[in-house]
């Protein structure tokens, strides 16, 4: 069912909490299951990512994805993290059932939601970021995985 990455990120997930005064934050959710999800991103003056947190609202997949995520994106620079794709954190978890792949369709539209508001929050345009969805279910018939 679930890999052993997957059950140690849900069991002990890394990065839980709130950033203050986060350069962004992003909140994206899933209006068919019910997940939310919020990250809070730590920016500095060179664009590197030094801190990322998360608060979710969900199943184990979805915990288990934003504290992936977070673990991905840190160090990273802005352009580094917005090519961080829901794929990369399945892969980091080893996979995840078919059913649960919305979930880190959720972590990589967080990291980008939070991506969009440092941008604006910095009226400065992300090269490749486009405005993220709040809710991923919007569309997704059209959506690959």
């Amino acid at each position: 069912m679930y890999s052993e990455k997957v059950m140690d990120h849900f069991q002990n997930p890394r990065n839980v909490g709130e950033i203050e005064n986060a350069s962004g934050v992003g909140t994206v959710g899933n209006a068919k299951c019910g997940d939310i999800m919020r990250m809070f991103l730590d920016i500095d003056e060179n664009g590197v990512i030094k801190e990322a947190k998360f608060k979710t609202f969900g199943c184990g997949a979805a915990v288990a994805t934003s504290s992936m995520a977070t673990e991905l994106v840190k160090g990273k620079t802005i352009q580094e993290a917005l090519q961080i794709t829901n794929k990369a954190v399945m892969e980091a978890l080893d996979g995840l059932p078919p059913v649960k792949v919305h979930c880190s369709l959720l972590a990589e539209e967080a990291i980008h939601a939070a991506l969009w508001d440092y941008a604006e929050k910095n009226n400065i345009k992300i090269e490749g970021l486009q405005k993220p969805k709040s809710d991923i279910s919007e569309g997704d018939e059209e959506e690959e995985y």
